[in-house]
């Protein structure tokens, strides 16, 4: 059974996943959010059609806290032109490049290249340790950086994140100015395993922020309101036999 841990205990920290305007204003409310990342896939979800009108709007609100946003070309020279652009929207934007193109061909030159031109990159879509590696000596010399790793999807495959994750921090020491993100968690336990190895980030969606308050809470007391839950749609179906 997990101990009560307040927000206040967890040294890492949590930044909201989405691409919704009108949640993450309301986010931006709650002390317990340093950060926010989008992607062009939760933009798309959210009905998003123009790109710089959308992140306009959010960094007119959201001024006192990092959030990235992605480039959405697929060859590195229009990718590097969209990453300036995209840098030179505010102080607190992060701009997010794949670890690689659509055909596997390794962005890592571009991201040392933006990196040295003191644009904040937060490299995406990490999976492994060599790609880690890669990243955490490209970002070494430059700006302050990310590197997302995607340990809830490295989950997905059977593999057990932490021992990734705990390597790709040990890596990550030789770059003290690149903060490593838990991407994709699954669950509200991945908050305390990212704290538990030392993870600087982890973000997270709108439905497992929700959940943060369960953390620590009574499960003989979780396991009532469970039952009084299924009593109570039952009689508001109004199910018969």
């Amino acid at each position: 059974m997990l101990s009560r841990m307040s927000g206040a205990q967890l040294k890492t920290k949590i930044f909201a996943d989405g691409a919704d305007i009108k949640g993450i204003l309301e986010l931006a409310a709650d002390s317990r959010i340093m950060g926010f990342t989008t992607n062009p896939t939760l933009m798309r979800q959210a009905g998003v059609v123009d790109y710089t009108e959308f992140a306009a709007e959010l960094l007119l609100r959201v001024v006192d806290r990092p959030i990235s946003f992605e480039v959405f070309a697929d060859e590195p020279e229009e990718m590097h032109r969209q990453a300036k652009v995209i840098s030179s929207w505010a102080e607190n934007v992060y701009v997010k490049i794949p670890v690689s193109t659509t055909r596997g061909v390794s962005l890592i030159p571009l991201v040392r290249d933006l990196s040295l031109e003191g644009v904040k990159v937060n490299v995406t879509a990490v999976f492994t340790l060599e790609q880690v590696e890669a990243a955490t000596n490209a970002l070494r010399d430059g700006a302050s950086s990310y590197i997302s790793i995607f340990a809830g999807r490295i989950a997905d495959t059977g593999v057990d994140p932490l021992p990734v994750m705990s390597a790709a921090l040990e890596i990550m020491k030789s770059s003290p100015r690149a903060e490593c993100i838990w991407a994709s968690p699954r669950e509200v336990l991945n908050l305390l395993q990212a704290d538990s190895v030392g993870c600087h980030i982890i973000t997270m969606t709108r439905d497992l922020l929700n959940k943060l308050d369960a953390i620590g809470k009574d499960l003989s007391q979780y396991s009532l309101e469970t039952v009084q839950m299924f009593f109570r749609d039952a009689t508001a179906a109004k199910y018969e036999l």
